[in-house]
């Protein structure tokens, strides 16, 4: 399969006969052998009905449906799992993604890419409910992440099928994407893309994903900075908080011996007793977390580094070790 194309819907009704002609459209441009897979994220409404009505006849098309709404990043995954393309494309399935896009961000992809994510310039969304929030939240997402993008919330984006189905995605993480493929040193660019308003249905976003973004956003930062050495986050606080509990305490007893300060009522004594405590959990909390890391790399066979190409040299014929009884 050359192409696959992942929408995820979530009560589209209205939406989906116009969604799959365009689509039809676009693969008759791209030519070559393509699917559609659609997942129905436990859809209440007809949508199911109409992704049926309008796949009919054409086994380009496949119809997920999941057994109740998981939310969007399941739903992503869930088509990802079932595609089979060397290209993978993802859009939302409310008509404001242009399927028309699609084969400028493939042949922008194919430029030595492994994603293109779409950069919805003029969007065409309320402002203070949609734009603002998604302007500020960009800002944050690239200055945490160190991948600078205009528009992490583009739900149109082109990135090659062996890595897409590499993605371990959770929560609210499919809009970190990028930041996810970046630490396995894919090569990330964005595009302008066309931006339509809604015609038919009511938008799933809005400001109450603020914190859920948020808190997926600490995650996506300790997976990739730390997740092979908690140690260092966790015991480099731990060893701030103890020292700074040692050096309290020590001052605190010099005053005690020297100058015969009384320390009952210094709620100072109580702080640095404190800091020592936090900085022993802090570490140990990190030791805990080496042990986990090393036995879920170890026991999955899980490599921490991953080999874009081999250039050069001779195949290398197999190490042989002689044992005890080879009589070597």
């Amino acid at each position: 399969m050359d192409l696959s194309v992942v929408v995820p819907v979530f009560n589209e009704a209205g939406n989906i006969g116009e969604l799959c002609q365009e689509l039809k459209a676009v693969l008759a441009e791209i030519g070559g052998r393509s699917e559609v897979i659609l997942v129905d994220d436990g859809s209440t409404d007809g949508t199911f009905g109409e992704l049926k009505a309008a796949a009919a006849g054409d086994d380009r098309f496949v119809i997920v449906r999941l057994r109740r709404n998981f939310g969007q990043t399941a739903a992503l995954s869930a088509g990802i799992d079932a595609s089979s393309g060397a290209v993978v494309v993802t859009l939302d399935g409310d008509l404001q993604n242009d399927p028309a896009d699609i084969p400028r961000l493939v042949r922008k992809l194919e430029e030595g890419y492994d994603l293109v994510v779409g950069w919805r310039r003029f969007r065409r969304d309320p402002f203070l409910s949609r734009q603002l929030p998604s302007i500020l939240a960009n800002r944050v997402i690239s200055a945490a992440t160190q991948v600078k993008l205009h528009d992490y919330g583009c739900g149109l984006k082109a990135l090659r099928g062996e890595l897409a189905r590499q993605l371990r995605l959770y929560g609210e993480m499919h809009r970190f994407i990028p930041a996810i493929v970046a630490d396995l040193g894919a090569a990330i660019t964005e595009m302008e893309v066309n931006h339509r308003p809604r015609q038919r249905g009511r938008s799933k976003y809005g400001i109450s994903r603020t914190v859920r973004v948020l808190l997926d956003l600490v995650t996506v930062k300790f997976l990739s900075s730390f997740a092979t050495r908690p140690i260092h986050v966790f015991g480099t606080g731990g060893l701030v908080a103890f020292g700074a509990g040692c050096a309290i305490t020590g001052f605190l007893g010099a005053q005690k011996l020297f100058l015969g300060t009384e320390l009952s009522r210094r709620p100072l004594l109580l702080l640095g007793i404190l800091l020592i405590v936090t900085g022993v959990q802090l570490i140990t909390l990190g030791l805990i977390g080496e042990m986990l890391v090393r036995t879920y790399h170890e026991s999955q066979a899980k490599p921490i580094y991953l080999v874009r190409e081999t250039v050069g040299g001779r195949a290398r014929a197999p190490l042989l070790v002689k044992g005890k009884g080879s009589g070597g």
